[in-house]
């Protein structure tokens, strides 16, 4: 069977692999769209900061950079790291099994 098409215990890997992915690609979003200085009234716009707000809420305020774009990028980017590197560690420890 292809790995593509996985069913028992190996896609519960995959669900979480695919969970941090989306998870990160949110916040990677937000990094773009703050530095880009997106509309913050656009129903989109606010519904990603809104998401990444939640998701970075143990890291958003981590560092003190006199700079607010380098705090976004570190605080939203610490989280999307920690969240792609933790799930997928999670995933392949799965799909060992």
């Amino acid at each position: 069977m292809s790995p593509r098409y996985r069913t028992g215990p190996n896609s519960a890997g995959t669900v979480i692999a695919v969970v941090a992915d989306v998870m990160a690609a949110i916040l990677g979003l937000w990094i773009l769209m703050y530095l880009l200085d997106a509309n913050r009234a656009n129903d989109l716009v606010r519904w990603v900061h809104d998401a990444a707000d939640w998701l970075a809420g143990w890291s958003r305020d981590l560092f003190t950079f006199d700079r607010a774009w380098a705090r976004v990028v570190a605080g939203y980017g610490l989280a999307a790291v920690v969240y792609l590197f933790v799930g997928h560690a999670i995933a392949n420890r799965m799909h060992r099994n």
